[in-house]
C-alpha cells in the first residue's frame, strides 16, 4: 500500500514504502487487498470502489473513510492524481467529525505526496508540515520520520540546502528512536547526496558509508548499488580512483546478480575511472 511513505527514497531513486493499510472493513475491501498485494493494480481499483459503494450505502463514515483511502492510495499508484486527490480531501471531511488523528495525519501526508509527485514542492510542504502538527502530539515517531524526510526533499526542490540537511537530521533521530533500518538507510543515502551536492565530502562519505552499511544490514542490493554510485563519485572528485573504482565493481556486480538495467551505464563509468588512474 503507498500509504505515507514517500519520503522512503533512495538518493537517484525513489521507492515507496507504506504505512499499514487502513484496516480492511468488508469482503470488498478484502478483495481489493488481495489484488492489491498481487500487483494487479486494475482489480484492486474496482474492489475498493465497490468498498466504497458498500459503506456509502452502509452509512457508516468510519468504514467509508476507510474505503477511500485504499481507493486514494490505488489511484495514486496508478498516477491518477486528481482521483486520489479527491478521495483523500473526501477523507479529511470524514475526519472533521471522527477526528482520528493518525488517519487525518496520514492522509495529509498523502496529500503531499501528491503535490510532489506532479511538481507542486511548496504545497507538498505545507501537507507535511500540517502533518506534522497532527503527529507529533500522537507521538508517532515512525510517521514523523517519514515526515521530516519528505520535508527536506521539497526543501532540496526549492534550492533550500540548509533546510533540507536540518530535516534529514530530525528524520534520522526518529528513524533512530523507532529502530527504522530502511528509513536510516534511505535518509543517510538522501542527506549524504545533499552534502555531496553542497561539497561536504566528509560528512557525505560518512552518510553514504552508514547508508551502504544498513542496505546491507536488510539485504537490499539495490539500494546498497544506489549509495555506491554516489560514494563513486565522490571518491572520483577526491582524487581517489582505487576506491572509486571498487565501488562501481560492486555495483556492477550487483547489476548482473539482480538483472538492474543500469549494467551498461555503471560499465561505461568504470571505463572512464579507469581511463582517468
Amino acid at each position: 500500500m503507498r500509504g505515507m511513505e514517500k519520503g522512503t527514497r533512495m538518493a537517484g531513486s525513489l521507492s515507496d514504502v507504506s504505512f499499514p493499510p487502513f484496516p480492511m472493513s468488508n469482503s470488498a475491501s478484502h478483495r481489493g487487498e488481495i489484488f492489491l498485494h498481487r500487483g494487479d493494480l486494475s482489480q484492486a481499483h474496482f474492489w475498493y470502489q465497490q468498498a466504497v459503494s458498500e459503506a456509502r450505502a452502509g452509512g457508516e463514515a468510519q468504514a467509508l473513510s476507510q474505503a477511500l483511502g485504499n481507493l486514494g492510495n490505488v489511484c495514486a499508484l496508478l498516477e491518477q492524481y486528481d482521483q486520489a486527490e479527491g478521495h483523500y480531501r473526501e477523507v479529511l471531511a470524514l475526519q472533521r467529525v471522527l477526528q482520528e488523528g493518525h488517519v487525518i495525519g496520514e492522509t495529509l501526508g498523502n496529500l503531499g505526496n501528491l503535490k510532489a509527485d506532479t511538481g507542486h514542492p511548496d504545497t507538498a510542504k505545507a501537507f507535511y508540515l500540517e502533518a506534522i502538527d497532527y503527529f507529533m502530539p500522537l507521538g508517532h515517531d515512525r510517521g514523523l520520520g517519514i515526515l521530516y524526510g519528505n520535508l527536506a526533499l521539497q526543501e532540496l526542490q526549492l534550492q533550500r540546502a540548509d533546510s533540507a540537511i536540518d530535516m534529514f537530521l530530525k528524520a534520522l533521530d526518529y528513524h533512530r528512536k523507532v529502530g527504522n533500518e530502511e528509513g536510516l538507510a534511505t535518509t543517510y543515502g538522501q542527506l549524504g547526496k545533499a552534502y555531496l551536492q553542497e561539497g561536504h565530502l566528509k560528512k557525505a562519505e560518512a552518510c553514504l558509508n552508514n547508508s551502504t552499511e544498513h542496505f546491507i544490514k536488510l539485504g537490499n542490493a539495490h539500494g546498497e548499488a544506489g549509495a555506491l554510485r554516489l560514494l563513486a563519485d565522490l571518491y572520483w572528485r577526491q582524487g581517489d580512483r582505487i576506491s572509486s573504482t571498487r565501488c562501481l565493481e560492486r555495483v556492477i556486480q550487483i547489476d548482473v546478480t539482480y538483472r538492474l538495467p543500469h549494467y551498461d551505464g555503471d560499465r561505461q563509468r568504470l571505463e572512464e575511472v579507469q581511463r582517468d588512474s
